[in-house]
């Protein structure tokens, strides 16, 4: 079924996986030498090659779908802001390491859920990249499980600025949950899960681990839709900013 599907819609959906984890991988990106320790350090580091790498696949995917001759560099590098697909969640900045541990663990619970059941795509090459992200993040929700419930059933303090981070960015997590026309359009063609199969695991996931850090689960509240359909908030173009800044400055650059 997938060979009836428009290129464009493939490229769109496959566009969105890419870009949520080149974006979030950026953002750990920016804890290299600023980590509250080494090991902590060294291992946002990995998770956050562990998304690079992954975005990679992914645009180097999509840009064979498309077909305009764009490569994974010109589709990371040289698209703006308003182009890019990625979920709203995963451009919000760091803050503090606590919120950077909430917005990971949120992100990691979905990824998780999601490459599993893409691992099972209609199609094939989706399939493979989704087989070997998921080994990544099972590692990477492993990490950020185990740091939030750390934090959150620690000292009071940790407790509270983890509490006040969760406070902050659920309101995010309703966009990784509810379908648009186009993740409808990948789930009735089976290149994609239908999200609502995924909702239940993600919030029993999730519920499960909060429990444990002593958190409680922010209320419900309406997020209108933003990254996958391209408006994002403003903390996306400052980080393209920089981290398109050498690409854009020297074209066609080689190391």
């Amino acid at each position: 079924m997938t060979s009836t599907l428009p290129a464009q819609a493939r490229f769109r959906y496959v566009l969105r996986l890419a870009d949520t984890s080149l974006v979030l991988g950026q953002r750990l990106g920016e804890w290299v030498g600023h980590a509250p320790a080494l090991e902590e350090d060294l291992a946002l580091a990995n998770i956050a090659l562990d998304l690079i790498g992954q975005a990679r696949l992914l645009l180097a995917y999509a840009g064979e779908i498309e077909g305009r001759g764009r490569d994974e560099d010109a589709l990371a590098f040289l698209r703006d802001a308003p182009q890019f697909c990625n979920v709203s969640l995963a451009e919000q900045p760091n803050g503090g390491f606590g919120r950077t541990i909430v917005r990971q663990f949120l992100l990691d619970a979905w990824q998780l859920e999601l490459y599993e059941a893409l691992a099972g795509s209609a199609d094939a090459r989706l399939a493979e990249i989704a087989a070997k992200a998921l080994k990544e993040t099972r590692y990477h929700l492993r990490f950020s499980a185990g740091w939030l419930v750390r934090l959150g059933d620690g000292t009071a303090e940790s407790h509270a600025r983890v509490s006040q981070a969760l406070a902050a960015l659920w309101r995010f997590t309703e966009e990784l949950l509810t379908p648009d026309a186009l993740d409808e359009q990948m789930a009735a063609a089976g290149v994609a899960p239908p999200l609502a199969t995924l909702r239940p695991r993600w919030e029993g996931r999730v519920a499960e681990v909060l429990e444990e850090a002593t958190l409680k689960r922010p209320e419900a509240a309406r997020h209108p839709w933003h990254g996958k359909r391209g408006v994002h908030t403003e903390h996306l173009g400052h980080m393209l900013a920089e981290m398109q800044h050498l690409p854009r400055t020297y074209p066609g650059a080689r190391w």
